[in-house]
């Protein structure tokens, strides 16, 4: 058999195989893929939602100056009445828990005599603690800074006086004690300084009142400056509100987004003054006691005792603190649905 009649081995055609003529055969390779059995889901990598009102806008810093100074007023006038109520009140218990008899000299009437009597008389009451009787020389020292050193007390008709210490108040009756003292003590009358005792309540009341119009005006302006940072806050974030709407958020929902936000721009302003008056009224309490001795020093603590805040004062610090950050927040709610109800 010829060559020719060979049957030649069988070529795959270049468009069966898909590779030119001459070309190599790709070697296969197997990759070896994780099988995700589990279906886990992927991380989804979502930017942090941001705030409607931007934290550290101009008009937030702004506001939150706004409310430090407000917050330091109304502290510093919570102290102020503080210390005034206090004085005043030591003032009445002590006026309350003192009378003074007082014995004019008559002619022809023995004036030791008399005091005697005085005396005798007003510890038998209930109530009466110590009787006490000015000596000439404790009179000669009471009327030194008008009439000067060495008085002769018997050429001049200076009445004499007794102090009566009362222990209870409630238990002494004094309509008693002064008629009895008319009958029998030429000369004698009774000051229980219910004139000085009524005009330091009217005083107390008066600052009372006058404090708490100042805390009212001071914040009333702090609601005003939040209802307008809230206004112009509104106003630069129209755009997001919009959407926000247009998606379907409600209006409780911005409302609470923007009281979020007024409510610790509030409470940082209402601390940071807080902070600045009880500083003020420490610095106050040691000045005072640094100069003691000084005339202006001693006038104060003739008045107000020792001009520092007491307990009740610092708690009242602490509640306008709280009370700012309140007001703040809610002022901020309302106008934001005052406004929302508007555009709507």
């Amino acid at each position: 058999m010829s060559d020719q009649n060979k049957k030649a081995p069988a070529i795959d055609p270049p468009q069966a195989s898909g590779r030119k003529p001459g070309a190599k055969k790709p070697s296969v390779r197997m990759r070896k893929e994780p099988v995700d059995m589990g279906h886990a889901p992927q991380k989804s990598k979502l930017r942090p939602s941001a705030p409607i009102v931007p934290p550290q806008s101009v008009a937030g810093r702004s506001l939150t100056l706004v409310v430090a100074i407000m917050s330091f007023l109304a502290c510093l006038t919570v102290g102020a009445v503080s210390i005034v109520w206090e004085a005043a009140d030591a003032w009445q218990n002590d006026l309350v828990r003192e009378i003074t008899i007082q014995i004019r000299p008559i002619e022809g009437v023995d004036m030791l005599k008399e005091i005697d009597k005085a005396v005798a008389l007003s510890q038998e009451f209930s109530g009466v603690g110590n009787v006490h009787a000015l000596s000439d020389e404790e009179t000669r020292a009471l009327l030194q800074p008008w009439l000067g050193e060495g008085l002769d007390l018997d050429t001049l008709p200076v009445p004499r006086l007794i102090q009566i210490q009362v222990d209870d108040p409630q238990a002494l009756d004094l309509l008693q004690l002064r008629a009895s003292l008319s009958e029998s003590v030429l000369g004698a009358s009774i000051d229980d300084h219910s004139v000085w005792t009524s005009r330091l309540s009217a005083m107390a009341g008066t600052v009372v009142l006058g404090g708490i119009g100042i805390l009212v005006l001071v914040l009333a302006s702090m609601v005003l400056s939040v209802v307008f940072a809230t206004q112009a806050a509104m106003a630069g974030n129209k755009d997001v509100i919009s959407v926000l709407h247009f998606v379907g958020a409600e209006d409780g929902f911005i409302a609470r987004e923007f009281q979020r936000h007024f409510l610790v721009l509030g409470l940082f302003g209402g601390v940071s003054g807080g902070l600045c008056a009880i500083a003020g009224f420490i610095i106050l309490d040691v000045f005072t006691r640094e100069t003691s001795g000084y005339a202006g020093s001693d006038q104060l603590s003739a008045l107000f005792g020792s001009v520092s805040v007491s307990v009740p004062g610092y708690l009242g610090v602490i509640g306008i603190i709280f009370l700012v950050a309140v007001l703040t927040a809610l002022t901020s709610g309302l106008a934001v649905r005052a406004h929302l109800a508007k555009a709507d």
